[in-house]
């Protein structure tokens, strides 16, 4: 799968997750069978365009703890985040350091590998987890 390929099945999977749910970067990479690429998912869902259509809910992904992540220093993608899940009736919350948190017993989106639909492209992948080609 190249990297083109990648960021589709990634986006066509986000487009599934329902919502008020949420899921994790590393589930994501799963159900497109690249299970060691969460970072990959991270910089596919990152690399977004605002016009993109249809719209890909990028919010609804989070770590596998249910973090939302920084995003770097001096950036405001986590309240963004935050912002988009609370307005959808998902909630975060926010720990005495700033750490903005979903509770994924509660609001978790954890299908089983093969339970989704997948573009064509993505299933090349499911056999193993090959290197993305750039």
């Amino acid at each position: 799968m190249d990297s083109a390929e990648f960021h589709a099945a990634v986006y066509h999977v986000v487009r599934q997750i329902p919502p008020l749910k949420v899921t994790s970067y590393g589930h994501i990479a799963a159900l497109i069978g690249m299970p060691k690429h969460s970072r990959h998912v991270g910089q596919a869902l990152k690399f977004l365009s605002p016009d993109t259509t249809p719209p890909v809910p990028w919010y609804r992904v989070v770590s596998s703890s249910g973090a939302i992540s920084s995003r770097g220093p001096g950036t405001e993608g986590a309240q963004r985040q935050k912002d988009e899940l609370e307005a959808e009736g998902v909630e975060v919350s926010t720990g005495r350091t700033g750490d903005m948190r979903v509770n994924l017993a509660v609001w978790g989106w954890f299908p089983q590998v093969g339970s989704i639909d997948l573009p064509e492209f993505a299933g090349d992948a499911a056999e193993g987890d090959e290197e993305l080609d750039q």
